[in-house]
């Protein structure tokens, strides 16, 4: 009751008129710093030097294993300074991951489709990734690098983690591996002994790159994911370009850039069975001694639809800024816009930019979870200030904005211009925010403007 107190004077205090839709202007206020960045963000730099699996033995819809002959054309193309690893039209099988290495670019032609096995077995010995933002030995992503540069995935081909996998399942078994895992990088555990492999629950990534220098990820269609579908990590100058995601298993993420610098995701489909687009920078103390935050990030013209649309967090503890979501269409799903944080995590997340968006149906619109639930450690609230929304259409949501954060660390410097929600249930449910400004928000044809601010009494 007592907050419900506050969110209505906080109401009470603003100007609020009965309108209707006026043209809403482009947002440029982002256009210069996006600019900059994009100038920024270096091209992959491989030789032109290509071979193509058959020459290795590998026979298209065989229903056979071509995954040696996959990795052998792939180190006589790394032998010779780098290039392209083609895989043609056809249905090609891989019993187990491919490493890709240095200056090599897997090109599936369209046509081509890429089916891994469903054998969990077949993904040990178990390799170095970051799991939910705690770095461990587990199981390898289905395509996994490490420590490399100038390295590419490309064509219009379709790379399938199989429907019949043994990891589809995993997720009702994850958690006591999961709270373990998390309770090491708290404690400080060294990685070499976090060891999560048979006998445990946590799934990889479809693609996964740990350390890498210049990435180029464009055109091909995922699907049928274990986990998160395409994984950066501790990657910088990444262009994500043209994909289509179309994976609906439990954590599909679409893109996760995670302690990531100078990227851009663009021109992509997502349809997935978690958030489209997320950024994230690392989990709790792992997360924090690591310090690699994500910054200068771009993700523009994306068509978006899933449960969650775009994300940062809740593993964010080295921090994210310098992020712009421009010019997006979110269609369908829980949490169009979701930004989430705990006690554990600690990050500061500023300067993030979201303008020009359509947005169909969604129950929540701005969902700030900043109580996001886990709590183990305790005593580092995240802050997240400097957040800008700005020309946004939106047609349908239940609740336009819900934000719950610790009195501590309040939601601070929220401005939003020019939002027009056609249709909402419940205008705000706020819990510790101030400077929540508001400048021609239209919701249910009335106009808000003023300043919010809703803070929990001792």
């Amino acid at each position: 009751m007592q907050k419900q107190s506050v969110i209505l004077a906080a109401v009470l205090g603003l100007g609020i008129a009965t309108g209707s839709q006026a043209n809403i202007p482009r947002a440029t206020v982002s256009d210069a710093e996006i600019s900059q960045i994009l100038s920024k963000i270096e091209s992959v730099k491989i030789p032109h030097n290509s071979v193509t699996v058959s020459d290795f033995g590998a026979i298209a819809d065989d229903d056979k294993d071509d995954r040696q002959a996959i990795l052998a054309a792939i180190e006589q193309v790394s032998a010779l300074g780098g290039g392209q690893v083609i895989l043609p039209k056809g249905n090609w099988f891989s019993q187990g991951p491919l490493v890709l290495k240095s200056r090599i670019d897997l090109h599936l032609q369209q046509g081509a489709v890429l089916t891994f096995s469903a054998k969990a077995s077949d993904y040990l010995p178990v390799v170095k990734t970051r799991w939910e933002g705690t770095e461990m030995y587990g199981y390898s992503p289905l395509i996994y690098a490490k420590d490399v540069e100038d390295v590419a995935i490309t064509g219009k081909g379709t790379i399938d983690g199989n429907q019949h996998s043994e990891f589809h399942a995993w997720h009702q078994q994850a958690n006591d591996d999961m709270q373990a895992l998390r309770t090491m990088g708290i404690k400080g555990v060294p990685v070499e002994q976090r060891q999560f492999g048979e006998g445990h629950y946590l799934r990889p990534s479809l693609i996964q790159f740990f350390g890498a220098k210049r990435v180029l990820l464009e055109n091909y269609t995922s699907k049928n994911s274990p986990f998160w579908v395409n994984h950066l990590v501790y990657a910088e100058h990444v262009t994500v370009r043209n994909l289509k995601v179309d994976s609906h298993f439990a954590n599909n993420d679409g893109v996760d850039l995670d302690s990531v610098t100078y990227a851009v995701v663009e021109n992509s489909h997502f349809r997935t069975g978690d958030d489209s687009v997320v950024i994230k920078s690392g989990r709790d103390k792992d997360g924090r001694d690591i310090n690699r935050p994500s910054r200068y990030i771009v993700v523009r013209n994306n068509d978006m639809g899933g449960e969650d649309g775009i994300g940062l967090g809740s593993e964010m503890s080295a921090g994210i800024s310098h992020v712009y979501f421009d010019n997006n269409v979110l269609r369908k799903g829980k949490a169009a816009i979701r930004f989430k944080g705990s006690l554990d995590r600690g990050g500061l997340v500023e300067h993030i930019r979201v303008t020009n968006m359509h947005i169909a149906e969604f129950d929540d619109l701005f969902w700030f979870q900043l109580n996001y639930p886990g709590v183990i450690e305790g005593g580092h609230p995240s802050t997240y200030r400097d957040i800008v929304f700005e020309n946004i259409e939106v047609e349908k949501t239940k609740r336009v904005f819900e934000i719950h954060a610790y009195k501590q660390a309040p939601l601070s410097n929220v401005k939003v211009k020019n939002v027009f929600i056609k249709q909402a249930e419940t205008p705000f449910v706020l819990e510790n925010v101030t400077g929540l400004t508001l400048d021609n928000m239209v919701i249910n044809g009335q106009r808000f403007d003023g300043e919010l601010s809703a803070i929990e009494k001792p």
